[in-house]
């Protein structure tokens, strides 16, 4: 019995792409050049039942178009919105995603931005090494974060456990949604620059694309105040980003920590330099149990699929 064929345009965790390799007949778009990817879909498109991707990666309606018994497209990952989603849906293609198993990595990383910002870690490392310590005593004070109210924009799973960490550091927790939530006693926002206006710390967990585009406003930024700080683990796209970087400028912002950036890998050079802004290469899941165990859900996901069973984590919009 022959291989069914999987088209991978975002290659998986070395072991989990072994098991792949030993079910499926893999064809390496992630690895062909330009010429090469439109000479493997020619010979190949019509064969494709699956498609293995990421966010990096994504899946774009150019490409589905080119793969007509397509059944399942599987991401190693939680954002969608560089996936078609909604095309594929209207072909009766489902999509799979990997949410859950990123949640806790995802809120550490939001609490270690924000307790590296306000308690200036970077520069603290730069003062030892810099001899100032030794020439000019202890360093200037930080701020400490027990009192100080962190809002969510966006209170999900990642959020709630965003929350629940900043509560065991004494932190207050307010939110932003267009509804309430009946499980969480946090204090409820429906306006977006009266949360901003309010905390010292705000912080967007909310999915990227067109309907969170440019959120978080230059009017949300400047509502923050040049005591606040902004914190940022969901997407570069969800901010107005050259407003932040303008606002950092002026130091209209006390601080930022920021995973996330609009033209990654580039990061506003602006950025850079300032050190009241603590940067990270998009690396809040990037750890290696996390990472294994969203690349099993693309091995389990694919494999439900074959066998005729539910999947575990498919896509619902």
């Amino acid at each position: 019995m022959s291989k069914i064929d999987v088209l991978v345009v975002w290659p998986n965790r070395p072991e989990q792409m072994q098991m792949l390799a030993d079910t499926y007949e893999l064809h390496r778009y992630d690895q062909a050049s330009s010429e090469e990817k439109i000479a493997m879909i020619d010979a190949v498109g019509d064969k494709i039942r699956a498609v293995v991707t990421t966010h990096g990666g994504g899946f774009d309606e150019t490409l589905l178009a080119q793969l007509p018994n397509l059944e399942i497209v599987c991401s190693s990952s939680v954002g969608l919105d560089t996936i078609c989603v909604e095309a594929c849906h209207k072909r009766g293609i489902p999509v799979t995603n990997t949410p859950d198993v990123l949640t806790d990595d995802v809120a550490d990383m939001a609490i270690m931005l924000t307790l590296t910002t306000l308690r200036r870690m970077l520069p603290a490392v730069e003062w030892i090494q810099s001899g100032n310590w030794v020439e000019k005593g202890m360093m200037p004070l930080n701020t400490s974060l027990k009192g100080k109210t962190l809002g969510i924009v966006g209170l999900g799973r990642i959020g709630k456990a965003i929350a629940a960490r900043a509560e065991a550091f004494g932190m207050n927790v307010s939110y932003f949604s267009r509804q309430a939530k009946a499980d969480v006693d946090y204090r409820h926002y429906d306006d977006l620059i009266a949360l901003a206006k309010d905390v010292d710390v705000l912080a967007p967990v909310i999915p990227g694309g067109p309907a969170t585009e440019g959120l978080i406003s230059r009017e949300v930024l400047s509502a923050l105040g040049e005591n606040s700080y902004f914190i940022n683990v969901s997407r570069g796209s969800v901010v107005d980003e050259k407003a932040l970087v303008e606002l950092l400028e002026k130091r209209a912002i006390k601080g930022a920590g920021l995973d996330v950036f609009v033209d990654e890998p580039n990061v506003p050079k602006a950025l850079l330099s300032m050190d009241h802004v603590v940067l990270q290469p998009h690396c809040a899941s990037g750890t290696f149990e996390t990472r294994a165990a969203m690349a099993q859900l693309v091995v389990d996901n694919l494999a439900a699929h074959f066998a005729d069973k539910p999947l575990l984590t498919p896509v619902v919009l």
